[in-house]
């Protein structure tokens, strides 16, 4: 692509031709040497260059990229680590990379997958005799040459006999591809981390998808962790090469040497037999959190015609919602992928708009209106849940000058606005559902779910639990069910309206209303029949989204059903189809938003539509999207956000479809917005917040990072809470904080 307005002209001397990818980290251009070579230049962010713990890592990158000079990597041409503006330039590398080759082709077969397997363990072997650990093999990271196949970004590679660098609140690995140690204790892997790394890319390439597949990074990280791989659509020869490479032990795993040894005795025709073998044409999937390295090229989103259909439906083909189940969540893995941290982000191909750019040197701040609480300091806590075990992140509201937190071991906790001063906390003793925190609060009661221990299979599952806002005193319980994820996308199973709780009856078969305070049964609401349903709030209105069990058996959820419920009665009014998969977002103008999930076979790849309801007449309105937007949904004052998982917000008009804005963010896997007077505010696990203008996206300040949590993530609900002049921040690990918005940290 070319280059862009305020690009560089030259970098160290070298011309500039284009932009080859940018994203939160940096951008890579193609460049020139005077002899006419071609050049990949990565320049670091300006932001970056005054953060001594990066530039550390940088000159680390730099290092280990010198050090490897093999036929199967990228050479260094250049760098100046120390420079004002850091760069660094390797030979330029044309060709797809084996994510977009996987993507597009489908699974290799044959000598073209023997090749790439010993051409990668060539690589790795000349990675490790130089004593370098890669550390991020993966699908983004294999450019597809004319000559074979490269390794490239040596971005959080380390030498063997240097201590890892643990920098706060950025990806390290991604965790289809990661080792168990890398998950579990990323200082200390060796060389032997990378080739289990090669052998679950070598699995991708023959079949589409990992060995440890699953629907979220943190199943994920469970399976490679605790679980065998699934290697039934990998050719058998091939299999029993990389099965050893796949130990949960290093020492059980082959070197580089030994494995490179093992590939060339495979024969030729390599899995030419087995391509009518289970899955072996049906995956096509994308690396799930990076899909493109910064020295490939952009690749645009595939567009789609844009319409405005009113009435029932569009005739969109997309494959309906996958069973979203409970995940109760695997210890080890949730502690593992929280601890991801360190390293150069990879960037999302085709997310950088015209206008896409931060301004890192603005720290104008949103000015708020609204005072702080009495007596206001800035604080830091942590809340320690039932189980150490388990790292969730907590969820806030804040009702007068207390601050009700829950989720995880936690059912709820009051902290002080003022300082963080903590009055109760009431614990859960079981693992907990993903995605499910708090409930919400009233003046005189916090609502929150308790889920059983392992040891007390006679209490119930998941319970909604109220308690006394000022004295902690549990007040009621009711057991709960609820397939709210599978029907709505979303975790909640219990929504507050005014004073009263509405939940799913422990049967599933029902809703019930009850007073918030005293658990006093107002009604009681049967679904309809051979249907499930959870409620959906819509500012101050209650309306069911349903599901028939015939979808939700066969996890695919493509037509649910609207109803809208009487507050006072539970009386349900006529039903309102609604053409799926689709995920309730908010109310805009008496409507009720939803966004379209575009699906791709068995993967969800973001949103190309969206659904206004009117509960009033009855009647849907849909929206084609132009493209199709990746990221964390949310929604304030009637405008629909989309957070991407490098940094990338996106603002759209529900009411046309038309992008209002979109701004390139440092703030990677946000979730949000939550809005304050004159600014959005968008945070990631890691505690980095971000303000933006709601105007144009305009960026108002930024923080540096405050835990140690997964970036990338996708699906999480807002994680800042705004009260008054302070917003109170939740990040990974049951950190909270808070400060003044007119006065936020400065990085650094």
């Amino acid at each position: 692509m070319s280059l862009r307005a305020g690009d560089p002209a030259e970098i160290g001397g070298y011309p500039l031709e284009a932009r080859l990818g940018s994203g939160g980290m940096g951008t890579v251009f193609l460049a020139r040497t005077s002899s006419g070579r071609p050049v990949a230049i990565k320049l670091i962010h300006q932001q970056f260059a005054s953060d001594s713990e990066f530039r550390i890592r940088f000159r680390q990158e730099v290092a280990a990229a010198r050090r490897v000079s093999g036929a199967f990597t990228a050479a260094v041409v250049d760098a100046a680590p120390e420079a004002d503006h850091p760069w660094m330039a390797t030979a330029y590398i044309e060709g797809p990379t084996l994510a977009q080759r996987i993507a597009d082709d489908g699974p290799l077969r044959g000598a073209g997958l023997r090749s790439l397997a010993i051409g990668l363990a060539e690589a790795l072997r000349d990675i490790h005799r130089v004593g370098v650990v890669h550390r991020d093999l993966k699908p983004s990271n294999v450019v597809l040459s004319a000559e074979g196949p490269r390794v490239i970004d040596f971005g959080i590679s380390r030498a063997a006999d240097q201590q890892t660098l643990t920098m706060t609140g950025r990806v390290i690995g991604t965790p289809p591809f990661m080792s168990p140690e890398q998950l579990q204790a990323p200082r200390g892997v060796g060389p032997r981390s990378d080739v289990f790394s090669l052998a679950t890319l070598l699995v991708y390439a023959a079949t589409g998808r990992g060995p440890f597949d699953a629907d979220s990074p943190y199943l994920t990280a469970y399976q490679v962790v605790h679980e065998e791989p699934s290697l039934d659509a990998v050719p058998a020869a091939l299999r029993t090469v990389v099965e050893p490479c796949l130990g949960k032990e290093p020492e059980g795993r082959p070197s580089a040497d030994e494995l490179l040894e093992l590939l060339r005795d495979l024969p030729s025709e390599l899995g030419e037999s087995a391509a009518d073998g289970p899955g072996a044409a049906a995956g096509r999937t994308r690396d799930v959190l990076t899909e493109h390295h910064l020295a490939t090229r952009d690749t645009p989103a595939p567009k789609a015609p844009a319409t405005d259909v009113s009435g029932a439906g569009n005739s969109r083909t997309a494959i309906g919602r996958r069973l979203r189940g409970r995940w109760r969540p695997v210890l080890a893995a949730a502690v593992a992928v929280a601890a991801i941290g360190g390293g150069v982000t990879a960037l999302q191909a085709g997310g950088i708009g015209g206008s896409d750019t931060e301004d890192h040197g603005n720290r104008t701040t949103a000015a708020p209106g609204a005072a702080l609480p009495d007596g206001f300091t800035p604080w830091h806590r942590t809340v320690l849940g039932g189980r150490k075990d388990i790292p969730d992140e907590l969820r806030c509201v804040a009702r007068g000058d207390g601050v009700f937190c829950g989720g995880g071991g936690v059912v709820a906790a009051r902290i002080s606005a003022k300082d963080g001063s903590r009055a109760w906390t009431a614990l859960s003793p079981g693992i907990p559902v993903q995605g499910m925190h708090l409930v919400g609060a009233t003046d005189d009661t916090v609502l929150g779910y308790r889920f059983a221990a392992e040891d007390a299979p006679q209490d119930p599952d998941t319970e909604v639990v109220a308690i006394d806002a000022d004295s902690g005193r549990e007040l009621w319980s009711a057991p709960a069910g609820g397939r709210s994820t599978a029907v709505t996308g979303r975790t909640e199973d219990a929504v507050l309206m005014g004073d009263a709780v509405v939940t799913v009856d422990a049967t599933d078969t029902a809703f019930e209303a009850r007073d918030a305070h005293s658990g006093e049964i107002a009604w009681t609401q049967p679904f309809p029949a051979g249907e499930q349903c959870a409620p959906v709030p819509m500012g101050a209105d209650l309306l069911a989204m349903c599901a028939t069990d015939a979808e939700l058996s066969a996890s695919s959820v493509r037509h649910p059903t609207l109803y809208p419920v009487d507050r006072t009665s539970g009386t349900w009014g006529e039903a309102i189809e609604v053409d799926g998969p689709a995920v309730p977002m908010g109310d805009a103008d008496g409507r009720l938003v939803l966004l379209q999930e575009h699906w791709e076979g068995a993967a969800m790849t973001g949103y190309d539509g969206v659904v206004r309801v009117d509960p009033a007449s009855g009647k849907a309105a849909y929206t084609r999207l132009s493209t199709t937007y990746g990221g964390t949904p949310g929604m304030a004052g009637g405008t629909v956000y989309v957070s991407g998982q490098t940094g990338l917000v996106t603002a759209l008009d529900p009411a046309t479809g038309r992008k209002k804005w979109s701004r390139q963010t440092s703030v990677e896997g946000a979730s949000g917005p939550a809005a304050g007077d004159g600014a959005l505010y968008f945070s990631s696990a890691t505690g980095r917040v971000v303000a933006l203008s709601p105007a144009d996206g305009t960026s108002l300040w930024t923080t540096d990072p405050r835990a140690d949590g997964l970036t990338g993530e996708q699906g999480a609900s807002p994680r800042v809470t705004v009260a008054g002049g302070a917003l109170i921040v939740a990040a990974a690990g049951n950190t909270v904080f808070a400060f003044d918005a007119r006065n936020p940290p400065k990085p650094g």
